[in-house]
Order: structure tokens, then C-alpha cells, then sequence
């Protein structure tokens, strides 16, 4: 009997599955061992530019901060450290080189060139780590002179991630502050108020220091050189002692100008000092403006503000009240005034009729008086 189509289109279905299914089997390799097939040069560069003791620096390169490093301090950092090679597999018996110039093939490096290549007046040598980069023609991998850049975006950790959500929880916890109790804005006032004064203590230290040795002794000496960097580690940034001072020593003439500067200045400071009573002024002040942060509360605002309301209220109806007790007095006192006014007016009549009168008389008498005389003569 012959086999119907449909059951022939079956069976050269299941020999197509059998084959391709032991092609498969065949071929197969754990998903782990491709994926590091595949990404073990990038696994590579990661580890090596996230150790601690991998040196490298930041710079502009076209208008882009880059994080680079030279090629003397990555062949001295793999030969101290060759177990990192492990991470190559198949690939761990290349030499240095090598590997570098296989980074710059898969574009994981781009070797770079410092921009200023001309000695800066008052200085040496050229910069050990300039800040701004360009592009190398040539990519090939050195070590002399050479600087490299990574070009993959470095894998944030999971502390990073962490701490970004929590900026906003501690933006909220700042805009909370005034509703804090007594006992928490005291403690948040007086940490925050050590930790300026501690910055400002070793700045003016660190300044006084530098100062003082480059007076006397011509050396620039920086503690804690990195105090103020934009970009740097933890380790970095808390380094006590400083680099090596690479710039020509000052000449004598400028060193006795800022000495005598200096004594100048620190006279004219001591000449306006304030005095005890000053003082005690200046502290009662920012005691009592601190105290007003302190204190304050939403309820005494929201209080304030009532109070405040209640005085506007008061004062308008006592205001309004004056003007019209003020108005009725003006008009009962309005009548009387036109009497009195009236009545000076007519004894002021009288009185000048009463004047005139008094002159005429005066007159008949006295050419009475000049008859007489007349008659007597």
C-alpha cells in the first residue's frame, strides 16, 4: 500500500528534525564559555581598569572627558600583576604589546597624543598627565610617550546605583528641616557647622604651610594636593604628602615682596581686630539668628500670621473708629464755633463804634479848650 501525501510530508519532517537535532548535538558549547569567547578582551579591560592600583588620570579629548593612561604604567602593571592574564584564556601567552594593539583592533583603546608639545615658560619638562588629548594618527601600542584612552563606558557599580537613588530621599530630608525636632536640628546644625570649619581650618593651614616654605625655603610644597581636584578617588583625594615640585625656584626679590606683604597684612588685621564688646555683639547677633532657625516652626508661622491678621483687623476698626468719632465731633463743634465767630464779630462792631464815638468827643472837647484860650488872649 502507498502512503498517503500528508504522512510522507511527516516522516521527511522528523528525518530533517533528527539531523538538524544531532548537528546541534554536535556543535554545542556552553552558553558561558561563548559568551567569555566573545567578550574576553572587553572582560579583560574591564578588570584592569577597575583596579585599584591601575594608574590613570582625565582629560578633554575632542570636547570629551576621557579617562586614559600611559603605556610604560600598563606594562608595568601587567608585569606586576600577570595573573590578570588568566582572563585572556587561550589568548594569556601574548606578550604586552600584543595585547595592546589587539585592544586598539577591537576600538577598546584609542591611543592619543598630548596637545601642548612645547615646553611652558617657568617650567622644565612637559606635563606628566596633560589635561587635553588628541587623536594619534598612528595606532599602534608604546610605551614611550604613548598615551591610550578607554572608549567603552565603564560599568557603574552597584554603590553608585545605590547612592543615586538616595540623593533624592536626602533632597526631601533638607527641604524637611524645619519640621525637625529641637534635638535633631541641633545635632544637623552643629555637624554640619564642624564640617565647614574643618574644611576652612585646612585650607587656611594648607595655604599657611605652602606660604611659609615658599618664603623661606623657594619649594612649593602642597599638603594634601588633591583636595580640590574635580576628579580623583577616595584615596586620591585624602593624600597627605605632595608631588614632587617640577617648576624653576622663584627669585629672591619676589619671595621679600610677598614676605612683606604678608607681615603688612597680618599688622592691618591685628590693628582692626574687634575688641571684647564687639564681639560679644557679633556672637548675641548670630546666637539670636540662630536661635530663630531653630525655633521656628510651622505652627508658630501659621500662629504668627493669625496674630498678625488679628493686629491689621484691630487697628483698621480702631483707625476707622477715630475717623468717625473724629467726623461727629467736627460737626457738633461746628455751630458753636459759628456763634462764637459771629459774636466776636459784632462786639468787634461795637467796639470800633464805641471808638469813634470816643474820638469825636475828644475832638469837641479839645476846640472847646482852644475857644477858651482864644477868649482869655
Amino acid at each position: 500500500m502507498t502512503k498517503s501525501g500528508a504522512e510522507k510530508k511527516r516522516a521527511r519532517r522528523a528525518v530533517t528534525a533528527s539531523q538538524n537535532g544531532s548537528r546541534d548535538s554536535i556543535n554545542v558549547t556552553p552558553p558561558r564559555k561563548q559568551a567569555a569567547g566573545k567578550d574576553v578582551f572587553q572582560l579583560f579591560a574591564e578588570k584592569v581598569r577597575d583596579h585599584k592600583e591601575f594608574v590613570s588620570r582625565w582629560a578633554v579629548l575632542q570636547e570629551t572627558r576621557v579617562e586614559y593612561f600611559r603605556g610604560k604604567d600598563f606594562v608595568s602593571f601587567l608585569r606586576n600583576h600577570p595573573e590578570l592574564k588568566e582572563f585572556l584564556e587561550s589568548d594569556k601567552n601574548l606578550e604586552i604589546e600584543d595585547i595592546g594593539n589587539v585592544l586598539l583592533r577591537k576600538n577598546l583603546l584609542v591611543r592619543c597624543d598630548r596637545v601642548v608639545k612645547i615646553v611652558r615658560p617657568g617650567k622644565r619638562k612637559l606635563s606628566t598627565w596633560p589635561a587635553h588629548l588628541e587623536i594619534f594618527p598612528d595606532q599602534v601600542f608604546s610605551e614611550n610617550d604613548a598615551f591610550f584612552a578607554w572608549t567603552f563606558v565603564k560599568r557603574r557599580p552597584l554603590w553608585q546605583t545605590i547612592l543615586s537613588f538616595f540623593w533624592p530621599v536626602l533632597t526631601l530630608a533638607i527641604c524637611l528641616f524645619p519640621v525637625y525636632p529641637h534635638q535633631c536640628k541641633l545635632l544637623i546644625l552643629y555637624a554640619c557647622a564642624g564640617v565647614l570649619l574643618l574644611i576652612f581650618c585646612l585650607l587656611l593651614l594648607r595655604g599657611a604651610i605652602f606660604g611659609a616654605i615658599w618664603i623661606i625655603l623657594g619649594k612649593r610644597v602642597w599638603i594634601f594636593p588633591n583636595i580640590l581636584a574635580e576628579e580623583a578617588t577616595l584615596r586620591e583625594l585624602f593624600r597627605f604628602w605632595p608631588k614632587k615640585d617640577e617648576e624653576e625656584r622663584p627669585k629672591w626679590t619676589a619671595r621679600l615682596f610677598y614676605a612683606i606683604v604678608a607681615v603688612f597684612v597680618i599688622l592691618l588685621l591685628r590693628h582692626h581686630a574687634p575688641n571684647e564688646a564687639a564681639r560679644a555683639r557679633y556672637q548675641k547677633r548670630v546666637s539670636n539668628i540662630i536661635d530663630d532657625v531653630l525655633e521656628w516652626s510651622p505652627r508658630l508661622a501659621l500662629s504668627g500670621m493669625m496674630e498678625k491678621q488679628q493686629e491689621t483687623v484691630v487697628n483698621a476698626t480702631e483707625t476707622n473708629n477715630h475717623f468717625t468719632d473724629g467726623s461727629k465731633a467736627g460737626t457738633e463743634e461746628g455751630a458753636p464755633t459759628d456763634d462764637m465767630d459771629g459774636e466776636t464779630s459784632s462786639d468787634r462792631h461795637e467796639d470800633e463804634e464805641i471808638g469813634k464815638s470816643d474820638q469825636h468827643e475828644d475832638k469837641e472837647v479839645l476846640g472847646n479848650e482852644e475857644d477858651v484860650d482864644h477868649d482869655h488872649i
